[in-house]
């Protein structure tokens, strides 16, 4: 509705931008009342809200103009689509670190083909902009948004980039980090100086007991390099919020300010060309004595907030929600109640890439499938970001009730993986590292490359040829799982070429007290040109990938329709999902066994045995001629039903 307090704010607005076009009022207008609701219901009565209110509508207004009409074109084309451009099945991802993939953003723009012959046409940049060398904790401590690290090049090295990327119609995302600044950040060094007005961007106390009395109730994230939750400043003579670690600063949400401040940055990515932002450690931006200080209800409304101001600055930019939480609650980052489908448009799949690496290490599959109700809860018309794995470690993030119900006791199944993957059960060809161990709860996660963690460290070092085959299925049958269920499949770099274990961060005294650094290689292109070398290690796992990601691309039924049907069956080793789309389905079967086992031809259509399968994996028809069908160790099949 066109109100009177709407015309008043167009009219105040315009004072600072020149004209406001009828797009954009058109989403204002549209948007106006729920954005006034969210506002009132986090900020309503605070010292600041009015000066605010009228500021961060300046800031949407004012992006929104400055945005470039190439972008804005692209802005249009995505909104004309009958479906959210992001379910596609053409878009596929990689994520990678700059300057260890090639150097800085000029070597990346010179290894663009490499991506299109891959098959990979959108890339997550890993944080880019500037972090202190000596405590950035892999970028994620910004000191400047807008200022691109010295060692990647410039931010318009940055543009350049996006400009290539663009006329290759590819996709990019990059990150920003709600939570937390860089002890470095001019807003925490004024601070620091004793300046009040950004003392109240951060949680900054006088002396201990209210921090008291927050650590009660919050578990430590990095129990063993950064335990506790706060940090004493010796400059301010005050305790400092820092969830994460010493050298980062929590921001205070509870302050318009610091959210007009952040929305400012976010729409300032967005005018870079950004099509997804990559919101990092949402779960953690809102804070309340007496609670864990995670997935609050009033992180959900900043998070909703946001979206409905990037809804009218930058309406091609979707957002993705970086909560590594359980199941259920992950879900809420797509929105519950009125906002259901309205929060994130993307959240990463961790639920389902830890599933794998637990059927993976024991060769059942009874836990992922128990988890699998809770995941198929998302809602239409948002997505699932799919990975097997990542810049960060792997967490255990799923229920004990689901392991209890696959007849495992949790803590013991826990502890098993944790011995299976650092390499110390026995049998296991697994060489990972724990991470973030807590002695207090027995509690850890795992690093390691994909191929270290499917044994091809081990073999390669053993001489095995067996093991080097068995690791190269291991990583292809994962990576197909991943690849093939609904969502965008995001590649860790590296992975595609196999790369083992890097244990160089050992060397590196701001990285050695971090093991998540060993996945994370520095490339060597001489290793990479190997890809093209016949039965070699490098050739066998990027042809697999790149056909992985072509079967992906050529098929529609592999784009997010909330079309996959999990098939519950008797066969504990085996997992079975079907994708279904315009009549078309293609059942993918994974045998995360060690040994051969039986598929039965009915569990995927009552009707199999007589009929002839086309795998789009092998490329060879497959004729159901006998009730039950081998499939081999680590195999799988891609079987085209109609």
């Amino acid at each position: 509705m066109f109100s009177a307090q709407l015309h008043q704010l167009l009219t105040q607005i315009q004072k600072s931008v020149q004209s406001l076009d009828v797009n954009f009022v058109a989403r204002l207008s549209a948007n106006f009342d729920e954005i006034a609701t969210l506002y009132n219901a986090i900020y309503g009565g605070h010292v600041y809200d009015s000066e605010q209110w009228i500021q961060m509508w300046e800031v949407i207004a004012k992006a929104h103009a400055e945005r470039s009409d190439s972008i804005k074109k692209i802005d249009e084309l995505k909104q004309s689509q009958n479906t959210p451009w992001y379910l596609d099945n053409k878009i596929a991802g990689m994520s990678l670190y700059v300057d260890r993939f090639n150097g800085d953003l000029k070597g990346l723009g010179s290894k663009l083909d490499y991506f299109d012959e891959l098959g990979v046409n959108f890339l997550h940049l890993m944080p880019v902009m500037e972090s202190p060398q000596e405590a950035s904790d892999g970028g994620y401590a910004v000191s400047d948004f807008r200022t691109v690290e010295k060692r990647f090049g410039t931010i318009n090295d940055l543009r350049f980039v996006v400009d290539k990327m663009r006329a290759k119609h590819m996709y990019l995302m990059l990150d920003i980090v709600l939570n937390h600044t860089s002890f470095k950040h001019e807003w925490a060094i004024k601070a620091a100086q004793g300046e009040k007005k950004y003392q109240e961007y951060f949680y900054m106390f006088d002396d201990r007991s209210i921090p008291d009395m927050f650590e009660r109730t919050m578990p430590e994230v990095f129990p063993e390099s950064s335990p506790g939750s706060f940090t004493y400043e010796p400059n301010s003579g005050k305790w400092v919020m820092t969830v994460f670690n010493h050298y980062q600063w929590d921001l205070n949400f509870t302050s318009p300010r610091v959210f007009v401040e952040m929305l400012d940055n976010i729409l300032f990515y967005g005018n870079l060309g950004v099509d997804i932002l990559r919101i990092d450690a949402p779960a953690f931006i809102w804070k309340a004595i007496g609670t864990t200080s995670q997935n609050l209800p009033e992180a959900h409304k900043l998070l909703q907030l946001y979206k409905l101001c990037v809804q009218i600055a930058a309406p091609g930019m979707a957002l993705l929600g970086e909560a590594i939480v359980a199941p259920k609650e992950i879900m809420r980052y797509f929105g519950v109640g009125k906002y259901y489908g309205k929060e994130c448009d993307l959240a990463y799949n961790a639920t389902q890439m830890a599933l794998q690496w637990d059927a993976l290490a024991t060769g059942d599959t009874r836990v992922m499938m128990g988890a699998q109700h809770d995941i198929m809860q998302k809602p239409y018309g948002v997505t699932w970001l799919n990975y097997t794995r990542c810049h960060d470690d792997i967490g255990l993030g799923y229920e004990d009730a689901v392991i209890a119900q696959a007849g495992w006791n949790p803590r013991e199944h826990r502890r098993f993986l944790k011995l299976y993957y650092s390499g110390k059960f026995e049998g296991s060809p697994a060489m990972g590292a724990l991470f973030g161990v807590n002695d207090k709860t027995d509690d850890a996660r795992i690093s390691g490359s994909l191929a270290s963690l499917c044994g091809l460290e081990y073999a390669i070092n053993n001489s095995d040829k067996n093991g080097i085959d068995t690791a190269i299925n291991k990583m292809l049958m994962m990576q197909a799982m991943s690849i093939l269920l609904g969502g965008i499949p995001m590649l860790f770099y590296g992975d595609e070429m196999g790369y083992t274990n890097d244990y160089s961060y050992l060397d590196d005294p701001g990285k050695l007290y971090d093991n998540r650094w060993m996945h994370r290689p520095i490339i060597d292109w001489t290793k990479n040109d190997n890809r093209s070398v016949s039965n070699t290690i490098e050739h066998r796992v990027f042809d697999g990938t790149k056909r992985l990601l072509t079967i992906r691309r050529s098929h529609d039924v592999f784009a997010d329709h909330n079309n996959v049907q999990w098939i519950y069956q008797g066969n504990n080793h085996l997992a079975i999902y079907i994708r279904t789309h315009n009549d078309y389905n293609v059942a993918c079967i994974y045998n995360l066994s060690q040994h051969e086992v039986y598929l039965r031809w009915q569990d995927i259509a009552k009707d199999a045995v007589g009929m002839t399968f086309a795998d789009l994996w092998s490329g060879i028809m497959i004729a159901a001629t006998e009730p039950y069908h081998k499939v081999g160790p680590y195999g799988f099949m891609l079987l085209r039903m109609g």
